[in-house]
């Protein structure tokens, strides 16, 4: 996802010794529970898809609340399955979405890994509502939404990333 060089600082997340696959339905599901939480916080008078993994849940999100003023806020962040570099800010959101400091603004992404995006994201809109699909140890207290937490040693792999194919059984991944 970027070409960012690897971290460098003791403080990295582990690399992931786990793997959680996600469905198209799966991800539609907790993409729609994440709109019904939202429901409660509204209203909101625009949204921000952080990209690219916030696209797909924005979409969804967007369409259970109606929103329809929509930006992107585009970063890279990851350098290879499980290692994230620095976070790079390759466009940031529009002057009159960011006037306010974020104020009725939703931000969308799938997923708070580190909080590194999410850091950057409250820098430049403090006062944004950040909703995320999943959250990990590290950056679930950083958001203010979020529908699923799984563990900081764990990769999502999102339905955006596979194929179908054979599944082996856990147990023979254990032998």
């Amino acid at each position: 996802m970027s070409a960012s060089p690897p971290p460098s600082s003791s403080s990295a997340p582990p690399v992931s010794q786990k793997a959680f696959h996600v469905s198209w339905d799966q991800f539609h599901r907790d993409a729609r529970a994440l709109a019904w939480r939202l429901s409660a916080s509204g209203p909101f008078s625009s949204m921000i898809a952080v990209t690219r993994g916030g696209l797909v849940p924005a979409a969804i999100v967007a369409r259970e609340l109606d929103l329809r003023l929509i930006d992107t806020f585009c970063v890279t962040s990851y350098v290879a399955e499980g290692v994230q570099g620095e976070v790079t800010v390759l466009k940031g959101v529009a002057a009159e979405i960011a006037a306010g400091a974020g104020a009725g603004v939703l931000v969308v992404d799938d997923l708070a890994d580190t909080g590194a995006t999410v850091k950057q994201i409250r820098a430049l809109l403090p006062k944004a509502h950040i909703a995320t699909v999943y959250a990990k140890p590290l950056g679930g207290p950083l958001v203010d939404t979020y529908v699923t937490e799984v563990s900081q040693d764990t990769w999502i792999y999102f339905p955006w990333d596979l194929g179908l194919s054979f599944q082996a059984p856990i147990a023979d991944a254990r032998r």
